[in-house]
């Protein structure tokens, strides 16, 4: 069952009023979707971070808009305010329930590598994967238990968990995490000396002479 959230319709897009719906703690936002014309809203802040937070990102969302039909839709995409640390922006896209789509999933490594444990770097380059699947059924996080991984050992999207409901859109060879040899410092060979350009000792005496 999708979570509601309540949005307002905006018709005046001046940069006044969009301060002024910020200030009275809602974010400017648009929704849109394919056949579907973009739309200017307004969403509660608090109740749109409550959402994500308890939901996840990829939550599906009853939008009721006012003077409109409820749509199901997804956050697209967000604008952050660093500063004050605040919603400025949110894109909502309108989903075909039974549709697949891809979407951006957490990648969540489980367990302690055994070449962690003998000294070995577990390297994760791949923080997020993309799926395919119908927005209902699209996992909330990718599991990985890396629990096994010896020195030089690596795992792929192939050897990631499967399931029915969704595919993977990345290369099933990119290996998303590896265990790599720790790096070992040299240590300069006993009676080697560093380069030093020989003293002209001949040439010396030449000029005392």
């Amino acid at each position: 069952m999708a979570v509601e959230l309540k949005a307002k319709e905006r018709t005046d897009f001046r940069r006044s009023a969009n301060k002024a719906v910020r200030n009275s703690g809602y974010v400017p936002s648009v929704v849109y979707g394919k056949e579907k014309e973009a739309k200017a809203i307004s969403v509660n802040e608090i109740e749109l971070v409550k959402t994500v937070r308890d939901e996840g990102r990829n939550a599906i969302i009853s939008l009721d808009v006012e003077n409109g039909e409820k749509v199901d839709v997804m956050l697209h995409d967000y604008q952050m305010d660093s500063l004050r640390n605040e919603l400025i922006h949110a894109d909502f896209y309108v989903v075909d329930m039974s549709e697949e789509m891809e979407a951006t999933v957490p990648l969540v490594v489980t367990g302690e590598a055994k070449g962690a444990k003998a000294g070995g770097v577990l390297q994760q380059p791949y923080f997020e994967l993309t799926v395919l699947a119908k927005p209902r059924d699209i996992p909330e996080e990718i599991t990985a238990d890396v629990t096994e991984l010896e020195i030089g050992d690596s795992l792929t999207v192939a050897e990631l968990p499967k399931s029915p409901e969704f595919s993977y859109v990345d290369d099933a060879e990119t290996a998303v995490v590896t265990v790599t040899a720790p790096e070992v410092e040299k240590e300069p060979v006993e009676g080697e000396e560093e380069n030093v350009e020989p003293e002209l000792v001949d040439a010396k005496e030449e000029d005392e002479e």
